[in-house]
């Protein structure tokens, strides 16, 4: 069957990958493609490739339209693997292409594949005839790469946005309007926290310039397409690159006998009873990439450990790795455990905590598991912490 075509003369021919559910540590219930484009002008045009291992799939889609070697233009808006992977591939196949990319991307390119493509390096403000249709190119370093740029396709007034707007989403169904949109902005908002997040105080300036675009689509090169919500996902990430804070509370907490636990049901009966909205997790049934996303809209977070061998629980330590590289300023944050004969765990959290930026605040211990009135005084720490976030 012939990819499907999204409007006249441009074809969707990427790759769904229904099965993958781990993304270099992303959780990815509802799997991930990687979205490709061509487009049928005058110059026949390629946007972005895909991961190598579907390199013979991925030309079987464009050999379904037309021939790789009437190939003119092949856009690489980014380098990274998933997108770019089958470039060699491609490159073998479409032996007329240039390939246009930005300078960053170009030595990336070289990096990952060798000095064996036609490069035509391209900055802002430059454009690509294809004859009867005109591509415009935006570079957006770091979002979320150095090489990172998006491409307007000025008279069907398509953004080719790579991991911009992406979402790590498979269904049959491409566009926005086709599908469960409360899995769509779910999945939009926690692409946006686990991969640009640290980079959100650069989602302003790039949003000035989507702004003065015309759009009818956003193209990204993961998940579905944008058609129907187009200015609802533009505020939303103007909302999430500003910093969205709120009364919501993330509670995230290990434990070994039960005395952890018991402290933080008491601290989330403590905090709802503020009538703030709590959200309480057991990390060891829960991924990182989830507290994550459930952080970027949330006000603060409470990290609950028991101490063990004289420090936290070593699992906690992947999670606060983690959130140190995605920096989540803003967001108030404390510790609280139980402890034995040493303590330890709450000194460890809250060292984690300030090298990730979190604002911390005064946490809450007791010795082995709590008592009646220990229980009482957890249930008033979630009380007052919960008010510190109104």
């Amino acid at each position: 069957m012939k990819p499907q075509e999204l409007v006249k003369d441009i074809f969707d021919v990427g790759i769904i990958d229904w099965t993958m559910q781990d993304f270099h540590g992303f959780y990815t219930p509802h799997g991930v493609t990687y979205n490709s484009y061509l487009i049928m002008a005058e110059k026949i045009c390629l946007i972005d490739t895909v991961k190598a291992v579907y390199s013979g799939e991925f030309l079987d889609n464009i050999k379904k339209i037309i021939d790789p070697k009437k190939i003119d233009c092949i856009i690489i808006n980014h380098v990274e693997p998933d997108h770019s992977g089958s470039m060699p591939a491609i490159a073998a196949a479409c032996p007329n292409a240039k390939f246009y990319i930005s300078r960053q991307g170009k030595g990336e390119a070289i990096e990952h594949y060798g000095d064996i493509f036609d490069f035509e390096v391209v900055k802002a403000g430059d454009s690509l005839s294809l004859g009867n249709k005109t591509l415009q190119f935006i570079p957006v370093p770091m979002l979320h790469w150095p090489d990172s740029m998006i491409t307007y396709l000025v008279e069907d007034k398509i953004l080719f946005s790579n991991d911009a707007f992406g979402q790590h989403y498979c269904t049959s169904k491409r566009f926005d309007d086709e599908v469960d949109t409360g899995i769509l902005y779910y999945e939009v908002k926690k692409y946006f926290a686990n991969i640009l997040l640290p980079y959100a105080k650069l989602i302003g300036n790039a949003l000035k310039t989507v702004n003065k675009l015309d759009l009818q689509l956003i193209a990204p090169g993961h998940g579905c397409i944008w058609r129907s919500h187009i200015k609802e996902l533009l505020a939303k990430y103007e909302e999430w690159g500003k910093g969205t804070k709120s009364s919501k509370l993330i509670i995230v907490y290990d434990t070994m006998w039960g005395g952890t636990e018991a402290m933080a049901r008491a601290i989330t009966r403590g905090a709802s009873s503020a009538g703030i909205t709590v959200k309480l997790f057991r990390y060891d049934n829960v991924n990182k990439s989830d507290i994550a996303a459930e952080l970027l809209t949330a006000g603060g977070i409470l990290f609950g450990s028991p101490t063990q061998n004289s420090g936290m629980m070593p699992n906690l330590g992947g999670l606060f790795t983690y959130l140190k590289g995605l920096k989540p300023i803003g967001k108030k944050a404390a510790a609280f455990g139980t402890l034995g004969w040493s303590g330890g765990a709450q000194k460890d959290m809250e060292e984690f905590m300030i090298k990730a930026g979190l604002e911390v605040e005064t946490g809450y211990n007791c010795k082995w598991r709590p008592r009646s009135e220990e229980i009482l005084t957890a249930e008033q720490f979630g009380y007052d912490f919960a008010q510190k976030l109104k």
